[in-house]
């Protein structure tokens, strides 16, 4: 079958920092799409470069490039095991123009803005992505976004794609912001990993997936999704607006006042009480924390850690990220098996991972990550084809191939035909399954023999050889 395109990766700079991109090769995967969810590798300045280069460096990456000509020629340069292509995260083009700040944009600021965006879509990205929830990207008003969109629509890429602002209690007005944003700017409309978080939002899907469907019928409306039940973000997303607003220094130094931080853990208690409708500490597990200190944290749910640490759980959160600067890392089991069926059973629901490209072992190996990072794709077969018969086995190929690459614009991808990339995968549709679990995550599938990218053997006999024949995809092509 054609190589399976994840059109929602975190990689990004993990490209330079390990090219053979294990996890995904082992999985099928010969294309992904990276700078989702608001945060690129490029453009960077002022905010935006101090960022990456405090996120490169736990990985001992210098951040040699500022554009994503200059990413892109160095990954060139150094080479990757499959095909990678990316959008400009508005979260980036607004850190890089205003930092952290937690108001709107000003006039000259948006148009500095929009004038980045257009120059990263010049140099070869598909598209803009939004990052609602998280700093800054949560403080763009819809003016904003509509301007960014424009601006990537008039160089050439008309698609916005967004982690909407709401997944939870608000999910219908979140994507109906979206879709609003899309038809004003006047491009495609792409809802990452598209769910309804929390108990109490359970079935909000059935509601969201007609309004997706309605609106794209012909404007290329699509949503992404992955077949786990459990999301994979910063632990700091819970924390009360107030607390966040201003960047991770502002937040750090409210979180060390004992005033403050009483307050907040308060709040934190009424959101998580089952008995109010929250989802309990106990659906929260710690996947990665940023230094040494607490490594062995990882694995660990809340609720345990707070009767390690003899505190609330509330105390034990604010805590933790206080001591690791705010990096760390959870798997928030709030979502219903059923709704997750829901969404990838939409014809216009693409396969997307949400995760990065690791390796089994070494520096990006690190602390306990969420599964999907190595099983995403042979899940899909294994648990929703063979187990639950979401659709047949064509039907899946096609959601993780010729759909993202017509979506995307990825030109002779995602399709097995006479003078396209001869990007494949051999498997076997019987035995494909997914081994990676989240108490062990550190498991390559099983079923897959054969991966090869641009013509060239990635994985052999399930055996990685070691090769990079990817491809920088600017504008897709």
């Amino acid at each position: 079958m054609p190589g399976f395109i994840d059109v929602h990766s975190h990689s990004d700079e993990l490209w330079l920092v390990d090219g053979r991109c294990e996890g995904k090769i082992c999985q099928g995967v010969t294309t992904e799409i990276g700078g989702n969810c608001g945060t690129s590798i490029a453009p960077l300045q002022g905010a935006a470069l101090t960022a990456k280069q405090r996120d490169a460096s736990q990985y001992r990456l210098e951040v040699a490039w500022t554009t994503f000509d200059g990413f892109f020629t160095l990954l060139e340069q150094e080479g990757v095991a499959l095909n990678v292509a990316s959008l400009v995260g508005l979260g980036t083009t607004r850190r890089c123009i205003a930092g952290d700040a937690a108001r709107a944009l000003d006039a000259d600021e948006t148009k500095a803005q929009a004038r980045l965006v257009r120059d990263a879509v010049d140099q070869g990205a598909l598209g803009v992505s939004s990052g609602l929830i998280y700093e800054p990207g949560r403080h763009a008003d819809r003016a904003e976004l509509v301007a960014c969109a424009q601006a990537a629509r008039a160089a050439g890429a008309a698609r916005y794609v967004s982690h909407v602002r709401d997944e939870g209690d608000e999910l219908e007005e979140a994507i109906a912001e979206a879709l609003a944003i899309g038809a004003a700017a006047g491009v495609a409309v792409q809802c990452s990993h598209h769910k309804a978080a929390g108990k109490r939002n359970w079935g909000k899907v059935h509601r969201t997936l007609p309004m997706l469907d309605r609106a794209g019928r012909d404007a290329g409306v699509a949503c992404d999704a992955y077949p786990y039940v459990a999301s994979w973000t910063e632990l700091a997303t819970i924390l009360p607006s107030r607390a966040r607003d201003g960047g991770d220094d502002a937040a750090l130094e409210r979180l060390r006042d004992p005033a403050f931080a009483a307050a907040t853990a308060f709040a934190l208690e009424l959101a998580r009480d089952p008995l109010l409708g929250g989802d309990g500490w106990d659906t929260i597990l710690v996947t990665d924390v940023g230094s040494e200190r607490n490594a062995d944290l990882a694995g660990m749910r809340i609720d345990a850690l707070a009767r390690h640490w003899r505190m609330k759980p509330s105390a034990a959160v604010i805590r933790l990220l206080v001591e690791e600067s705010l990096r760390v890392d959870c798997a928030f089991f709030s979502m219903n098996e059923d709704d997750v069926a829901a969404v990838l059973s939409a014809s216009f629901c693409c396969v997307g991972s949400d995760a990065s490209a690791r390796a089994f072992s070494g520096i990006t190996a690190r602390g306990v990550p969420h599964p999907r990072t190595y099983g995403t794709f042979p899940r899909i077969f294994g648990r929703y084809v063979r187990g639950r018969r979401v659709f047949d086995a064509a039907e899946a190929v096609r959601r993780m191939t010729s759909l993202p690459a017509d979506l995307f614009g990825l030109r002779d991808r995602g399709r097995i035909v006479l003078g396209a990339h001869a990007d494949l995968v051999v498997l076997d549709l019987d035995r494909v399954i997914d081994r990676a679990t989240y108490e062990r995550p550190f498991a390559p599938p099983e079923g897959i023999r054969d991966v090869y990218v641009n013509g060239r053997a990635a994985l052999r006999g399930g055996v990685l050889t070691g090769a990079r024949p990817g491809r920088v995809l600017r504008q897709g092509r």
